[in-house]
């Protein structure tokens, strides 16, 4: 395979969500008289931990958590989706098949396909607020270029520096003297029990033979054991008139239902709250490694919200009755992964307890001037961005998910089947278009289904549906998709409604608050005055997401609403469904997001290799912080600002860059280098 086909390949798995790189490339070109820029994709990191190689590869099939729905402080939260950055949850990570490459043929060959894709006019995303020139630049052409913090409910922003246990006082009976559990195994069988965790051979076992044959003396190994090595169970047993106790991997899914309990002392609160540092993993897929080493089922640990996968992202976690020392102990065997910050608490976390993201963004290779840089960041630190819902939102294929969710609400099943099943034209794995052709050909899921090695995707799972309840009962079998899945179809209609309702507003109006624009008032929205109008800014004003609970703008683009919603065959007097889970209560988002903490540096550099940025990890290792020379064969543009949940940092970036972030007029742009 040529170069330049490997190069296409290894660019439509990273756009398309895919996992084999760990270096993830995209060139951003400002919308205007932009020349297409170099865009390097470098090779991918290889995970060095053994064990770690199996857990990633099974996790990594789950489906994707559920999101965070929450715009700020005024949405009430409906369905769960996602913090900052979004990932597209009808999409499954791609794996390599053999013979794939071929099918992409030539750099023309690939944009063809590509012609299908979304691009922002599609979906709404018409305008901007700044008047400066854009610039071009590289955005994360290493993961390492994305960071992002979270920010907890009580507004401080979580960092990883702390790798200690915390000390505590352990209640324990009188007549038992306390040992510290690491004293009471020899170091030779401490490094035996490691080695047999850590390179998780089920057939392997240790033997501890037991000279003090006492039951308290049994009880402080199997404990200690335990305790230090996740994932491993005792056992006692007798030879020759000697005990031994024998550790060895707990199997499958018994150990999994039913998780070892250990003494909790009544004095620690239920929770282990810790900091998880991670790199090149997307939230769900830590949970399931971590979930996979310690032997618990994933829904034990509790998050605020979802961190984007291509990124180096720092967010807390909590799980159920878990010792921090035993927490801690993976960091020695996981790749990726840092644990640290730990301390115990009575309580678990809630998705959208957040206050919101930091992030820390590296635009490399940039060709704008000092001045020009300064225009753009000055703009989004007084002014903001279009709050609008970025492309994630609406899917990667050539059929938009907000299609599919207007035909959900008309109530058009058929439709419905139709857009998740036909064929369709673009680029997908060869697997997914055999499943396509053979439901075209035959409507016969089962015969469909065959054709899926990989049975989770969204296509899989409604076939199963269709086998098991009939294409007569179209309803139950959609209900196999997951709910989160399936109300994200709903809501990317939502969103492509206010995307271009909100485009219309600032072509109407501009960045000004006019008569009959709504604002918040302890949290219900009503339409301003025109004496009021002059008392508030852009920043106080809302636009609805359509529904039965929400009111619309009295001027004229809030009739538009109805214009749409008609011309859709929806009725914005009855947005209530038969079947509950697609009834739009509605909400209200801002139209303006105006960045907190936000500062920025341009950065000489000569190697595209070295990092840019001073990661929690680098710190906790004494690591020197990136030395910038005065001059370099590259800029780049450095960026720290922090945003409430829901908001896009994708759409702040399009603001200072002036470019078009969809996937399609990217593709085109480095297809064109390339040829």
């Amino acid at each position: 395979m040529c170069l330049l086909q490997l190069y296409l390949w290894q660019l439509l798995l990273l756009y398309c969500g895919g996992s084999t790189e760990a270096l993830y490339t995209k060139s951003l070109v400002p919308m205007a008289d932009a020349e297409p820029m170099q865009t390097p994709v470098s090779g991918g990191e290889k995970r060095a931990c053994p064990a770690l190689e199996e857990e990633v590869d099974q996790s990594i099939k789950r489906q994707r958590v559920q999101k965070n729905e929450k715009n700020g402080e005024e949405l009430s939260p409906k369905v769960p989706q996602d913090e900052g950055e979004e990932a597209d949850p009808l999409d499954e990570p791609l794996e390599e098949e053999d013979g794939e490459e071929e099918a992409l043929g030539s750099g023309e060959a690939f944009a063809e396909m590509m012609k299908h894709g979304l691009t922002e006019l599609d979906v709404g995303i018409l305008k901007f607020v700044s008047e400066h020139k854009g610039f071009s630049g590289i955005l994360k052409e290493r993961y390492s270029d994305f960071v992002v913090h979270e920010i907890n409910k009580e507004g401080k922003t979580v960092r990883l520096d702390d790798l200690s246990i915390p000390e505590e006082v352990e209640e324990t009976p009188a007549e038992q003297p306390t040992q510290p559990e690491s004293h009471i195994l020899t170091d030779d069988q401490k490094e035996n029990l490691e080695r047999l965790q850590l390179f998780n051979n089920k057939e392997d076992s240790v033997s501890i033979e037991v000279a003090d044959d006492t039951k308290e003396k049994r009880t402080l190994v199997h404990k200690a054991i335990k305790t230090l090595y996740p994932g491993l169970e005792t056992k006692t047993e007798e030879r020759e008139g000697k005990k031994f106790i024998v550790a060895y991997h707990a199997a499958g899914k018994k150990a999994l239902a039913a998780p070892r309990k250990h003494s909790w002392p009544k004095s620690r609160g239920g929770f282990c709250h810790f900091v998880l540092y991670k790199e090149n993993k997307d939230t769900m897929e830590a949970i399931n490694v971590l979930s996979k080493f310690l032997r618990m089922r994933p829904n034990v640990f509790s998050y605020m919200g979802t961190k984007d996968k291509r990124a180096i992202t720092v967010q807390e976690i909590a799980v159920q009755k878990i010792t921090a020392e035993r927490l801690s102990h993976l960091n020695k065997c996981l790749n990726n992964f840092k644990l640290g910050n730990f301390c115990y608490k009575k309580h678990p976390l809630k998705l959208g307890e957040l206050q919101g993201n930091h992030f820390t963004v590296v635009i490399r290779n940039i060709t704008g001037t000092e001045e020009q840089v300064f225009q753009a960041m000055t703009s989004l630190r007084d002014t903001g961005f279009i709050n609008y819902y970025g492309m994630q939102r609406f899917g990667t294929t050539a059929v938009p998910t907000y299609q599919v969710g207007k035909a959900i609400l008309q109530d058009n099943w058929k439709e419905v089947i139709d857009l998740i099943l036909k064929p369709r034209p673009g680029a997908e794995k060869g697997y997914l278009v055999k499943c396509r052709e053979e439901w075209a050909k035959t409507q016969d899921p089962e015969a469909a289904l065959k054709k899926l090695p990989v049975k989770r995707c969204v296509e899989g799972q409604l076939l199963r549906g269709l086998s098991m309840h009939g294409k007569k009962n179209i309803i139950n079998a959609f209900s196999m998709i997951p709910r989160n899945n399936r109300l994200m179809y709903v809501h990317s209609y939502q969103s492509y409604m206010w995307n271009t309702m909100v485009s219309r507003r600032i072509e109407a109006f501009g960045l000004k608050a006019v008569e009959g624009d709504l604002v918040l008032r302890g949290g219900t929205a009503y339409p301003l005055s025109a004496a009021e109008a002059d008392t508030h800014s852009i920043q106080d004003v809302v636009m609805p997401l359509p529904g039965f609970d929400v009111i619309y703008p009295t001027h004229h683009v809030g009739k538009g609403y109805r214009e749409m919603l008609s011309a859709d065959n929806l009725d914005i007097d009855n947005m209530r469904h038969r079947v509950r889970d697609y009834s739009l209560a509605g909400a209200y988002r801002r139209i303006l997001i105006k960045p907190s903490n936000v500062s920025w540096e341009v950065i000489d550099y000569d190697d595209p290799r070295v990092s840019l940025v001073h990661t929690d990890v680098e710190k906790l290792e004494n690591i020197p912080a990136p030395v910038f020379n005065k001059e370099g064969k590259y800029k780049a543009l450095r960026m720290d600002f922090s945003l409430p949940p829901s908001t896009y940092a994708t759409m702040a970036i399009r603001e200072v860059l002036k470019m078009d972030t969809s996937i399609k007029k990217q593709t085109q742009l480095n297809t064109t280098w390339l040829n």
